[in-house]
C-alpha cells in the first residue's frame, strides 16, 4: 500500500490539490452570498389589519441596516390619465409657535418647559414620514383610502364612496413607491408596489399585482432615482401628472 502511494504520489498530490481547490470555491461563495445578503436592501410594502381598501399601508425594513426614507410617491392610474403626488409629509402642518403653547399656559416653570420641548418633537416627528426606519421596524402612512381620497381631494375630483362621482372617471391602479439611502451607500434605492382597484360586489377591491414588492436596486435603477430626487428637489411632483378631467362633451355622450 505505501509503495502504491509513493509511486502515485504526484497524481494523489494532484488530486488533494483539486480538491481543496473546489472546496475554497464552495467557501468564498458562501461568503460572498452571505455578504451580499447583508448589504442588500429589503423592504416590503403590505397591506395590514386588513385586506380590503381601508387596510393600511405598511412600510417594513426587512435590511441588515437601517435605511432613511426619503420620499414616498404615490401614482393613482385613472382612465383619464395618472395623479402623482408626494404624500411622505402628513397633510396637517407644523406651525411655529406650537411648542411654546404649554409655557404660556402652565408658567415659566422648568417643568413646563420640558413638557412643552417633549410636545414639540413629538409634533414635528408626527407631521413627516421622512427619517430612518431601523432594520425590522415598520410604519404605517395611513389607509390605502386615505392616499386616494388626499390625492383625488388635491385634484378636485369628488368621491361616491371610493369611487369617483363622475361615471366618465374610473380608477384603475394604485402604485406606492419608496425612495430611501441604505446604509452608508451613496446612491439612493427604491421599492414600489402596485395595486388594482376594481368594483367587487358594489365596494372598491384593492388587489396586489405581485406577491412582492418590487426592489429597485439595480446601478441603472438607482441612477434613475438619482436623477428623479434631484428633480423633486426642485420642483413638485405633481406637475407630472397627466390626468385630465373628463369633458362636458364626455359626460353629455355617456347620458
Amino acid at each position: 500500500m505505501m509503495e502504491w502511494i509513493a509511486n502515485h504520489s504526484k497524481t494523489i498530490s494532484a488530486i488533494a490539490s483539486i480538491g481543496s481547490f473546489f472546496i475554497w470555491l464552495v467557501y468564498a461563495q458562501l461568503l460572498y452570498h452571505n455578504f451580499r445578503r447583508q448589504r442588500r436592501p429589503r423592504v416590503l410594502i403590505n397591506r395590514g389589519k386588513s385586506k380590503g381598501i381601508d387596510s393600511l399601508c405598511i412600510v417594513s425594513n426587512m435590511s441588515a441596516e437601517s435605511i432613511f426614507i426619503e420620499h414616498i410617491i404615490a401614482r393613482l392610474d385613472t382612465s383619464h390619465g395618472s395623479l402623482l403626488m408626494d404624500v411622505t409629509e402628513f397633510e396637517r402642518s407644523y406651525q411655529e409657535g406650537d411648542e411654546q403653547g404649554n409655557n404660556q399656559q402652565d408658567g415659566d416653570s422648568e417643568q413646563s418647559a420640558q413638557e412643552a420641548s417633549s410636545s414639540s418633537e413629538w409634533r414635528i416627528s408626527d407631521t413627516t414620514r421622512q427619517g430612518p426606519l431601523g432594520s425590522g421596524d415598520f410604519l404605517h402612512i395611513g389607509t390605502f383610502s386615505e392616499v386616494i381620497e388626499r390625492m383625488a381631494r388635491r385634484n378636485g375630483i369628488s368621491l361616491d364612496g371610493h369611487w369617483p362621482s363622475n361615471e366618465q372617471l374610473e380608477f384603475q391602479r394604485l402604485t406606492l413607491s419608496i425612495i430611501g439611502i441604505y446604509g452608508s451607500e451613496d446612491h439612493p434605492i427604491g421599492v414600489e408596489r402596485a395595486f388594482r382597484l376594481h368594483d367587487a360586489n358594489g365596494e372598491c377591491a384593492l388587489v396586489p399585482e405581485r406577491w412582492d414588492s418590487n426592489r429597485l436596486s439595480s446601478r441603472r435603477q438607482r441612477h434613475k432615482l438619482r436623477k428623479l430626487l434631484n428633480r423633486i428637489s426642485g420642483e413638485d411632483i405633481s406637475e407630472q401628472s397627466t390626468f385630465q378631467p373628463p369633458s362636458d362633451e364626455e359626460s353629455r355622450n355617456k347620458a
